[in-house]
Formats: C-alpha cells, structure tokens, sequence
C-alpha cells in the first residue's frame, strides 16, 4: 500500500497505533546506524533510505530521476516491510545477515531483499542495526555496480549475438 504522504512525518503520523510503534523502532535503529552519506526521506510510497544524487549522480537504473535506493521502510497490507537492497546486491552480506538473524532463534520472513515484519518481538534490532551500519556509502555503490555491470555485458553479447544472426 503506497502512502501519498510527501514527507517521513506526513507518513508517520498516517500510521495506526499499532504499526508506528514498529516503524518507528526500526526507523531510529536504520537511522542510528545510517551513514551520513545516506538520506532518509519519502521513497515509493513508503520511507526510503538512499545515496542522494549529489554523491551517485547516475541514480537508480531503473529510473535515473530516483536516488540509489538503499533501505526502505513501509506500511503494508498484512506486514510491516523492510527493504534491504544492502543485503541483496551483496552474497556475503546476504549470507551474514541471514545467519547473524538465525543465531537470534528468531523466525526470519525475508523475499529477496524485503523483511516481513508482523510483530516488533519478532526481529531482533541489533541485527538490523549492524546490517546497515556494515555498508557505508562507498561499498553499496561498488556492490550495486558491480551486480549491474555483468548484466550489462550480457545484455551487450546477446545483442550482438543476435543482430549476428540476421
């Protein structure tokens, strides 16, 4: 559910009782952990955490106009989302973060880069704190880079391949 609050306030207080409670928990852990390059503001309908354009001008690949997306934090239907781009652009993070949140006895509901949050007793904060505290700006870029940059090759070879064949 994409909220058209324009800024992180307007969205908050938006929020149920309920579902603030755990937006705002996880909210000042990203933000006591969050690199000063990062910004927080309103993302997709929902708060976002991004490298501004001022310090990665290309933007997000899929819509250049878009800050690079770094975590996300939003109000669903069924659950509380938290997306971390940090975790799925990076195996050995990914890796890490799975297991430091399996050592918790902790149930983990995790897609591909989204947490799916019911209840505030359910996640443990300190491992969210560390998953964004261990990527500072200049490592997510090289790791984002880096996902996009093979794509890209691909994309390239199997064009080329193609206009080959004709």
């Amino acid at each position: 559910m994409q909220s058209k609050a324009k800024t992180v306030t307007e969205y908050l207080a938006s929020l149920p009782d309920d579902r603030l409670e755990i937006v705002q928990a996880l909210r000042k852990v990203i933000l006591k952990n969050l690199s000063k390059e990062y910004q927080e503001g309103m993302l997709y309908g929902g708060i976002g955490y991004y490298i501004p354009h001022s310090i990665y001008p290309d933007g997000y690949h899929c819509d250049p106009k878009i800050p690079l997306p770094f975590a996300g934090l939003a109000s669903q239907k069924n659950y509380i989302s938290l997306s971390l781009m940090c975790v799925y652009c990076d195996g050995d993070h990914e890796s890490w973060f799975k297991n430091a949140w399996k050592k918790t006895g902790k149930k983990l509901d995790m897609g591909k880069s989204c947490v799916r949050i019911k209840k505030l007793e359910d996640v443990p904060l300190d491992v969210i704190g560390q998953a964004i505290k261990r990527v500072p700006a200049k490592r997510f870029i090289a790791n984002y880079e880096a996902v996009l940059k093979p794509a890209s090759k691909t994309n390239k070879k199997t064009a080329t391949r193609k206009s080959k064949k004709k």
